[in-house]
Formats: C-alpha cells, sequence, structure tokens
C-alpha cells in the first residue's frame, strides 16, 4: 500500500481500510507507520508491526511467508510513495507470489509521479531511473546510457549531490530542459524549471534543503524527416491525423504544422 510522500492527508481510504483489517502489518520504517495510524486514528489493537527493510530482508521474508501460509493477511507499506519503487519491497512481491499467495496493490502518492506532473515536460514516456549511482565511473556510464532514452528522464535525488548530478548531467546529455522539485506535497514545496544550466547555477547560488526528484527532457536534436515519419506511421495505427501529430510534434520537437501535414500525407496513403 501507498503512503503520503509529505502531506499526510494524501491517505486513500483504500489504504486505511487495509491499515484496519490487515492482521499484520510490515513496514520500511516501523516508526513512520506507527505514526500514520496515530494521525489517522487507526487502532493497532495488538497486531504485530514488523520491519522489512533492505538490512533485514533475507531473514524477514520466511517470517512473513509463514504469516500468510497461515491464511493471515499483511499490509507492507513504504516508508513514503508507492512500495517498489526504489524501495526493498520488490524481492518481498516476488517471493510472495512464488509461493502461490495473493500479491495486489492499493496505489497511491508517487514522488515520481508528482514531479512528473510539475515539471512542464512531456509525460507521454518516461523513464524512471532512481538515485544515480555513486561512484563517478558507474554514473558516467549510466547517464551515457540514459541519454539515448527517447524519453523524459526521472531521478531521485540528495541534496548533497545535486549539483554533482546536474552538472555531469549537463556534460553527458547536454543543456537540455529539466526541472528541479523538492519537498513534494510539503510546506515548503517548490519546482524550478530551466535550462539545466540554469538549474546548476540555482543550486549553487540557493543549495537546495529536502526530498527532490531531477526531470530532464528527452533528447530534442534534429530527428529529420525520416524518423518522423517512422513515429507517425506508428502512431497513426491508433490515433486520428490530429493526435498523431500533436504526440509525434511534442516528442521530437519539430513544428506541429508541418508533422500535421506529413501526417496528412501518410493517412492519405
Amino acid at each position: 500500500m501507498a503512503t503520503p510522500i509529505g502531506s499526510a492527508r494524501d491517505i486513500t481510504l483504500r489504504a486505511l481500510d487495509i491499515l484496519r483489517e490487515a492482521d499484520v502489518l510490515a513496514a520500511e520504517d516501523t516508526r513512520v507507520l506507527r505514526r500514520l495510524l496515530e494521525i489517522h486514528g487507526v487502532p493497532l489493537a495488538g497486531r504485530p508491526v514488523m520491519s522489512y527493510h533492505d538490512h533485514n530482508g533475507e531473514r524477514m521474508r520466511p517470517r512473513l511467508l509463514t504469516v500468510l501460509a497461515e491464511g493471515k493477511s499483511v499490509a507492507y507499506a513504504s516508508d513514503a510513495g508507492t512500495p517498489l519503487i526504489a524501495d526493498p519491497g520488490y524481492a518481498l512481491a516476488k517471493s510472495v507470489s512464488e509461493a502461490g499467495h495473493l500479491v495486489t496493490t492499493a496505489p497511491g502518492p508517487s514522488a515520481a509521479l508528482a514531479a512528473l506532473s510539475l515539471s512542464g515536460l512531456p509525460t507521454d514516456r518516461f523513464l524512471f531511473a532512481g538515485f544515480l549511482p555513486s561512484s563517478a565511473g558507474a554514473r558516467s556510464t549510466a547517464l551515457a546510457e540514459l541519454g539515448r532514452v527517447p524519453a523524459t528522464l526521472v531521478f531521485f535525488e540528495t541534496a548533497q549531490r545535486c549539483a554533482l548530478s546536474i552538472r555531469e548531467m549537463i556534460a553527458r546529455l547536454g543543456d537540455r530542459d529539466g526541472a528541479l522539485c523538492r519537498e513534494l506535497t510539503k510546506r515548503f514545496e517548490e519546482v524550478r524549471r530551466g535550462k539545466l544550466s540554469d538549474l546548476l547555477n540555482g543550486v549553487i547560488s540557493d543549495p537546495p534543503r529536502g526530498e527532490i526528484v531531477l526531470v530532464v527532457d528527452r533528447d530534442r536534436s534534429e530527428v529529420g524527416e525520416a524518423g518522423i515519419e517512422v513515429a507517425l506511421r506508428e502512431a497513426l495505427e491508433t490515433m486520428s491525423v490530429k493526435d498523431a501529430a500533436k504526440v509525434v510534434s511534442e516528442a521530437v520537437g519539430a513544428p506541429r504544422r508541418d508533422v500535421y501535414q506529413l501526417a496528412l500525407r501518410l493517412g492519405r496513403d
């Protein structure tokens, strides 16, 4: 079940139902979950609250599987946001599924999606890249690979590494449009938009604090008519001429009128 990334009121009604009804509660941080229960007036009523995180997963998974084998239900909550998105729940869900138990989800807040929706950048295709590697060589290699992805890129980052990461993004990806989103849904929520070079200057002059999501535009270098035609033919299989022209022009950064005229010609073929 997803939990709020900032504002406690972002909890869903279904998530509250699950918190009330589950036989066992498991959480990445049990203190955060207990606080959430307290805020929303959900009684623990003697139910066990088990810790499950990166460092104890191997030991805790068999215990949780035993609980499920006894016919009990388990609710797993991330520290904040949607479980399995940059959190340790992946191995748990995989093991539970392989053991033949039902795994389902109660969707809700997600820092990556919240930042994407606020960024002002294309949302039709995106790639969540999580945190970049800490070592310089691995980070450079990762950015080189991501630079070829025809999608908006979404990264998690710490305030301390923000300037370093943006500087390397400029070097590897070019000075693309981007957005720095911090403290989403919290009191000091802030979104900085502009070229990556502008964001870097802002980070240097006014260092951001809190939890940060960086959103970076796709490569807008010249695609050429051949590439646009390939994209249009694919889009026209499921879209009208108008919609296909809109989507493709935004994706490749080409004038919509020119793309629309090409779409009309292809539509008559």
